[in-house]
């Protein structure tokens, strides 16, 4: 299955995708010690401690990384969700000008319309999406990293190895490429 964008791709956009698209899952090693890492994180996001709940995201992320092998990155959290036309942005991954420079994912902690935290599922799929950005340049080197089934399946396969029985996967959909390396 493709995505209704995957046609307005050019050719070499339509390989990555189709390479994209054939990673159905990353295997996490050792995944069982950052289930209480993860779980740690609920309640300081419930608390709204927007500096705690960076800690414990930068935390496993870089537990991630290392876990796989691959280039470290850096873990923003802001606070309220920007707007956009389509509506609110929940995540972005920038990655650096140079290969010296180190890869940033920003999430955000608390919704446009009312300034509510986020629920702790959306929080950590939202920082796994970005991670899965991350990998699919550093672990996968894809030349691009597109929101493709195999993307998000990918994204499910971290979230039922981190949050355990309780994450089960959600369908998703896709109208078009990242732009600007912004997700929402």
């Amino acid at each position: 299955m493709v995505f209704a964008y995957y046609h307005r791709l050019n050719k070499h956009q339509q390989r990555i995708y189709q390479q994209s698209d054939a990673v159905a899952s990353i295997s996490l090693p050792d995944a069982g010690p950052l289930h209480n890492l993860t779980q740690q994180l609920s309640p300081v996001l419930a608390q709204g401690k927007r500096p705690a709940v960076e800690q414990l995201a930068q935390q496993l992320a870089t537990e991630i990384t290392t876990r796989l092998g691959v280039a470290p990155l850096r873990v923003k959290v802001l606070t309220v969700r920007p707007n956009w036309e389509t509506g609110e942005l929940h995540g972005e991954y920038s990655r650096p000008a140079t290969r010296r420079g180190t890869s940033v994912i920003s999430v955000w902690m608390r919704t446009a319309a009312r300034g509510q935290v986020v629920a702790f599922r959306t929080f950590l799929r939202t920082l796994l999406h970005e991670i899965c950005h991350h990998l699919d340049y550093e672990l996968l080197k894809l030349a691009d990293s597109l929101h493709t089934e195999g993307f998000y399946k990918r994204e499910s396969s971290l979230l039922r190895q981190l949050a355990g029985a309780h994450a089960a996967p959600t369908r998703r959909t896709a109208t078009g490429p990242k732009i600007k390396a912004r997700d929402n």
